[in-house]
């Protein structure tokens, strides 16, 4: 299960960068297409899609790899069984923020299948092409966070050490 879990996490972010890449594509066509005094249209959307398809798939891998901003004034104050509660309270709630998002980003993706609902800006994008990302992404986060619930309650989670993130910031 170990290896599942993680070969989901790694993809979405493989697919993260490579929807990093198309970003980077589409910019540069964008600046080259004005140099060269031609229009490709649609780009600023496409760029806009990518950017946001990146940055949701790449949320699952980002908590797991403990790179996401947490306030640790308070947790690293505790001890014992108050810091072993004040996790399992952190990652509840979060959990469930996350599976609300996830429940919503997927709703809105259906809703805009459904309903036809396309970009008002000259590339008339489906929108729920791009929105199936951010749902995949919310997705991905609700099964890390579970994941990382699930290791707490084991007591098999490996948290950052705070000298490390420390040097990481």
């Amino acid at each position: 299960m170990r290896k599942l879990l993680d070969g989901i996490y790694n993809s979405a972010a493989a697919l993260a960068a490579l929807f990093l890449i198309g970003l980077l594509v589409m910019v540069l066509l964008s600046i080259v297409s004005r140099q060269l005094h031609f229009h490709v249209p649609g780009t600023d959307a496409y760029a806009g899609y990518l950017m946001a398809a990146s940055g949701f798939l790449a949320l699952a891998h980002t908590l797991k790899r403990g790179e996401h901003i947490r306030v640790t004034l308070l947790v690293n104050a505790l001890s014992g069984r108050w810091k072993k509660a004040l996790e399992l309270w952190a990652l509840g709630l979060a959990t469930l923020l996350a599976l609300l998002f996830a429940a919503y980003s997927c709703k809105l993706a259906w809703q805009s299948r459904v309903f036809n609902d396309i970009s008002t800006g000259s590339d008339a994008t489906p929108l729920w092409i791009p929105q199936l990302a951010m749902a995949f992404g919310a997705v991905i986060l609700v099964m890390a966070f579970i994941d990382e619930l699930v290791l707490e309650i084991q007591g098999r989670r490996i948290t950052v050490a705070s000298s490390e993130a420390l040097r990481n910031e």
